[in-house]
């Protein structure tokens, strides 16, 4: 996943919890860079078609904007349940933002065969908790048996 496939991700997410256009603010938090940064990439996907971008008002995906932002949703769910259902990693949330940009492709779908990954999968995610929804659960099921 590239850098231009987390920020469709992200403008995906911050759309679902602000029921609109993501605001740039918003997306600066979420990826932990700066408003400048946020303006200058969002420009570059929107020359490309990805997204509209209002001044004031903030970004929407497109058509083509979303369906990569759901294939790169994708991905991060199956790196979240690799990360925290085959290695056990405690902070998997944090693992995979790490690892979502160096992971292509043909490396994902080699995770998936792997991974027990729900068939609902990305729709699955809560942006809420910025994680797949079924994994959340999971965990706490088992966090609540112990």
């Amino acid at each position: 996943m590239n850098t231009a496939d987390q920020y469709l991700k992200t403008v995906f997410v911050v759309q679902q919890l602000e029921d609109g256009p993501a605001s740039t603010g918003a997306l600066a938090d979420r990826l932990d860079v700066s408003p400048a940064s946020v303006n200058e990439m969002i420009g570059k996907l929107e020359d490309r078609g990805l997204v509209t971008h209002e001044k004031y008002k903030g970004a929407a995906l497109t058509d083509d904007g979303e369906a990569r932002a759901v294939e790169a949703l994708g991905t991060y769910c199956i790196l979240e349940r690799f990360l925290a259902n085959v290695l056990d990693v405690e902070e998997y949330r944090e693992e995979a933002r790490q690892l979502e940009p160096v992971i292509d492709e043909t490396v994902a779908d080699r995770l998936d065969m792997i991974i027990d990954r729900e068939p609902d999968c990305p729709a699955c995610f809560d942006p809420e908790a910025d994680a797949c929804g079924k994994l959340v659960e999971e965990l706490e099921g088992v966090q609540a048996d112990d």
